[in-house]
Formats: C-alpha cells, sequence, structure tokens
C-alpha cells in the first residue's frame, strides 16, 4: 500500500495534507523518516509512527449509529442529510455505507462499515437474521393481530414470513399501542404496512436490534461509536473475515 494512502485512511487529513506532514518528515517508517508519499509499506508488517503516535492498520471499520429522523440510509443525497454526514473523517476515507437501511422517518441501530461480505451476509435472506422493532401504534393491538403477524400476513404484493408481535403496552383512553416486533425479512416500508394491514397506523418506529447487535442506549439521536470487541466476536457467526 501506498504511505500516503494508509496515512489518508487513519484519518490524518486529504492526499494534499498528509503530504505536508511527509515534507516536514514527521512520519517514520522502521525508524527512519519517509517523505515520498508513493513510498510502499506493509501495512501489517511495518512500524510507523506520526509525530510520536504509533499507527496501526484497519482493514474494516463499524460504526454502531443511533440514526435520527430525517436522515436519510445512504451515502449521499442531493436533498437530504444522509448517515455518513453524522461520521467522522475516517468513515468517508475508508468509504463506509449502510448494512440494509432505515426508513428516512424511522430512528434507531444502523450499522455502517466497509465490509462488503459481512453487509451481504447480514442482509441474505437464507442467513435469516432476525431484527427487532419498537412501535408506538394508532389503535389498539389484540391477540387476532398477534396471530396474523404469527401466521405471516399477506400483502398486495407478497406475503410475510412469520413474526412475532408482542404487546407492551395498551393505552386505551388514547387509543394506542406500543409494541415489539420481530422480523427476518427487510421489505420497503415493511413493519408500517403489516400493521397497516391489521388496521392500525405506526406513528413512531425504532430499530432496536439487528442480529447479534442491540442498540446502544447510551447514544442519543445522531451519535455513534465503533464496535466493542465483544460484538465484533458476535459477528463471528456470520462466518466472513472481520
Amino acid at each position: 500500500m501506498r504511505l500516503d494512502k494508509f496515512l489518508v485512511e487513519n484519518g490524518l487529513g486529504s492526499r494534499t495534507e498528509v503530504k505536508q506532514l511527509l515534507k516536514k518528515g514527521l512520519v517514520l517508517v522502521n525508524g527512519r523518516a519517509e517523505k515520498s508519499p508513493k513510498t510502499q509499506i506493509d501495512e501489517a508488517a511495518d512500524d510507523i509512527i506520526v509525530s510520536d503516535q504509533k499507527l496501526s492498520y484497519e482493514k474494516f471499520v463499524y460504526y454502531l449509529l443511533n440514526k435520527p429522523q430525517g436522515v436519510i440510509s445512504a451515502t449521499e443525497d442531493n436533498h437530504h442529510k444522509t448517515v455518513l454526514d453524522l461520521l467522522d473523517d475516517t468513515a468517508h476515507q475508508k468509504a463506509v455505507f449502510p448494512v440494509g437501511r432505515l426508513d428516512i422517518d424511522t430512528h434507531g441501530l444502523l450499522l455502517l462499515t466497509n465490509n462488503g461480505k459481512l453487509a451481504h451476509a447480514m442482509l441474505s435472506p437464507k442467513k435469516y437474521v432476525e431484527k427487532i422493532y419498537r412501535a408506538h401504534v394508532a389503535g389498539l393491538m389484540n391477540h387476532e393481530d398477534i396471530d396474523r403477524f404469527a401466521a405471516g400476513i399477506e400483502l398486495k404484493d407478497f406475503v410475510c414470513q412469520p413474526a412475532q408481535l408482542k404487546i407492551l403496552e395498551i393505552n386505551e383512553e388514547k387509543e394506542a399501542s406500543l409494541v415489539e416486533i420481530i422480523i427476518a425479512e427487510g421489505k420497503f416500508h415493511q413493519v408500517k404496512r403489516m400493521v397497516a394491514a391489521c388496521g392500525k397506523e405506526v406513528t413512531d418506529l425504532e430499530r432496536i436490534s439487528m442480529g447479534p447487535l442491540c442498540l446502544d442506549t447510551t447514544l442519543a439521536l445522531g451519535e455513534w461509536r465503533r464496535l466493542t470487541e465483544e460484538e465484533l466476536g458476535a459477528l463471528e457467526i456470520f462466518e466472513v473475515e472481520l
């Protein structure tokens, strides 16, 4: 790998900015100052120090985001703020992307990474990756709805796989419900459409888990953090390089 590319991917600035670091002799490769951005390095074996700080190479990066409403699950858009706009420079340099999508008005857990094989595995219907949503509903969900979810709700264009509906709270005075919905699919507006098929309406939707990953409740809307070692370990079930 070229030295300037390595430095950029470590979040030390643009190619122009890292060239200035090199010019000033602030970058040491195996104890020797390197000034050429074209220098080829072994990112796994070489000892690279910038301003007395040792750098390590990350092939893949993983971001756990508490996606807010009003932001779209895309890497670029001419009209709306994207989830990538909420992340740091490293995420941009590493060209991360969202694993799946949440509707613009849905909030909650979203994983972003540059690991294409992991994304493919987590989104594969064959893997049957469960996603858990918490929904505020206008209308009173009931045991009949639970049975309909379990049987597989029939929509206009497809029949949903069997899903779990858990009724957490019922407010008869306001005719509202708080429910948890567990599905292994992720078709367009699916949760909202399933609830609508039962004659009710989702007024707020939050994803709280996807596979082994759970929303970090300490993250405010729009905040993110890197995955922990424990969370990375949990992703080993997908049997891809992490």
